[in-house]
This record gives C-alpha cells, structure tokens and sequence, in this order.
C-alpha cells in the first residue's frame, strides 16, 4: 500500500507538470497517428498508435488518482475526455483504418472543393 500512496503522492505533486508534458504529447502523437493512416502506413501507424496510448493511459490514470481523493473539478473531466478522445481515435485508426482513411479522403475532398 506505500507504493500506491507513493505514487499517488508523485501524481498530485506534479501534476502541472505532468499534464503540461502529456496533453501536447497526446494531441501530437494521435496527430502524427492519424496522419500515418491517411497516407496508407500501416506498420507505422500502428507503432505510433501503440504510443499514443501508453500516453493517454497515463493520462487517464493520472486523473483517476484525483478522482480517488475526491477532485471532481472540470479539469478533471476535460483530461479525462482528451484521454479518452485519444485512446479511441487510435483503437480506431488501429482496428479499422480502412474506415478512418475513408473519412480523411472525403474531408480532404471537401475541403480542397470547397476553396
């Protein structure tokens, strides 16, 4: 149980920092996932999709350990639904990238008519 009051302490300690580290590293690494897809890379695209939810793994347990000691703020709720966001955008690219490239060529589409 000190390990896990430890590691709880570390979570609350710094958690500017660590939020300040991992929400532009999720928004980039999911980005960068994303992008992979679209362009038909499969292998890459799965390596980096394997990152970005490690990340956003942390992320949630992160604001888990601020819902254990009762944090209920929206800050909690906007990281817990950003990590969240994250985690299914890359079980999507994942597990259905035919579908998500489908979406990314009809938005590119669109929007190369629409200018």
């Amino acid at each position: 149980m000190t390990y896990f009051a430890s590691l709880l302490e570390f979570s609350h300690v710094h958690c500017v920092t660590i939020c300040a580290v991992l929400v532009p590293v999720n928004l980039l690494v999911t980005l960068q996932t994303i992008l992979l897809t679209g362009l038909g890379h499969e292998a890459w695209a799965r390596r980096t999709a394997a990152l970005a939810g490690i990340f956003a793994g942390i992320m949630v347990l992160h604001v888990l350990t601020w819902f254990v000691i009762g944090v209920v703020a929206v800050q909690t709720y906007i990281l817990l639904a950003l990590g969240g966001t994250c985690l299914g955008v890359n079980l999507w690219a994942v597990s259905h990238s035919h579908s998500m490239r489908k979406v990314l060529f009809s938005l590119r589409h669109s929007v190369l008519r629409s200018a």
